[in-house]
């Protein structure tokens, strides 16, 4: 079965910075592009960022580019989100996604079959 476990989520003050996991198991790696969506309450959920583990190609929201990196580790089967610069606007509820395809550009428009539990990142201003 596919899982998908987020880690990393925390309190942090306005500049700071968290870097999130999210643990994959019951698939092949390699053949899935995985993303980082948030919601915050009383707003619909966003798509943050993707990876497709196939060839590395990365996508991000125009709220987190320059500040985020999304990456991979295929030893650990790992994908990490490291957000820099923090604002309390990113204050959300964070999931982690995966489909199966190694075409980003796919998975930006078909979304995401599998999703993980969420980690809840607070930014206190």
């Amino acid at each position: 079965d596919v899982q998908l476990q987020a880690f990393g989520g925390g309190l942090v003050q306005a500049g700071g910075y968290l870097r999130l996991s999210c643990a994959a198991s019951g698939f092949t790696f390699d053949d899935y592009t995985i993303g980082w969506y948030r919601q915050a309450p009383g707003k619909e959920r966003e798509r943050v960022s993707l990876i497709s583990n196939r060839d590395d190609s990365r996508y991000y929201a125009d709220s987190v580019k320059g500040r985020g990196t999304i990456s991979s580790d295929y030893a650990k089967n790992t994908v990490y989100l490291q957000m820099n610069r923090l604002k309390p606007e990113d204050t959300a509820v964070y999931y982690c996604a995966a489909v199966k395809t190694h075409d980003l550009n796919f998975a930006l428009s078909y979304g995401m079959d599998y999703w993980g539990k969420e980690t809840q990142v607070t930014v206190s201003s």
